[in-house]
């Protein structure tokens, strides 16, 4: 069984600093796509940053320069930090893989459990 467990989410003064963690607990052969996404109550889920398999990055305006996406592959581990926090960015955090389980098998979208982030004074 594959699944991804969330970890890192808690307080969080504004201005300070969070590390989420995203762990592929089972065998998988690679994965292919790395998201990470957010949903604070009454908004849609909305993408925050993604990394390839080649390790370019991409963020969204709302957090770019303040969020980083970075992975260890030996781990299968996607890894969010966020820095400089502000209140807006209160919300559960989702981390998105795709995930090829065995080669020449198709890709599946997998998503963690959530973890919540508040940011207040």
């Amino acid at each position: 069984q594959v699944q991804l467990v969330e970890s890192g989410g808690g307080l969080a003064q504004p201005g300070g600093s969070l590390r989420l963690s995203c762990a592929v607990s089972g065998s998988i052969f690679s994965i292919n796509a790395m998201n990470w996404y957010r949903q604070a109550p009454g908004k849609q889920r909305d993408l925050v940053a993604a990394i390839t398999t080649g390790g370019s990055t991409f963020a969204a305006d709302s957090v770019k320069g303040r969020f980083t996406i970075s992975k260890d592959n030996a781990k299968n581990t996607v890894y969010l930090q966020m820095s400089s926090l502000k209140p807006e960015d209160t919300a559960v955090y989702y981390c998105n893989l795709g995930l090829l389980i065995r080669p020449g098998g198709d890709e599946y979208d997998y998503w963690g459990q959530g973890t919540q982030v508040t940011v207040s004074s």
